[in-house]
């Protein structure tokens, strides 16, 4: 879990609806909107941790979510692929990170680099 990370878009309406669904597999959902200011958070928990907000000229950025398990980190990199995203790292073990270290790389509209991180236990 993070505690709250936020990154520019170029469209929100747009990548409101990409990060809804992006997100689901890995159990955020959207928790606050703020359309007057073109706003948008979501939340794994109790608060919002992850917001988007749309800017001209986005920077891009980069967000690890902290996936429950190996298949989570699966389903999002699918789940990805499926809605638009470009790819950016299959799913798999990086070891140059650490030997536990499972994860899957995507890059959205805006060309930020968000990531599903699953840390393995048994390794």
């Amino acid at each position: 879990m993070i505690a709250h990370s936020g990154i520019s878009v170029s469209n929100y309406e747009a990548a409101k609806k990409f990060y809804e669904a992006l997100l689901a597999p890995i159990g955020y959902t959207l928790y606050m909107d703020l359309p007057e200011y073109h706003v948008v958070g979501f939340s794994d928990s109790s608060h919002s941790s992850f917001w988007i907000g749309e800017k001209e000229g986005p920077q891009s950025g980069h967000v690890a979510f902290l996936a429950e398990n190996k298949a989570d980190v699966d389903e999002f990199y699918k789940n990805a692929l499926k809605i638009g995203a470009n790819d950016n790292g299959a799913p798999g073990y990086r070891e140059q990170y650490s030997p536990n270290y499972y994860a899957a790389f995507i890059h959205d509209a805006d060309g930020n680099n968000i990531e599903a991180v699953w840390f393995d236990e048994s390794k």
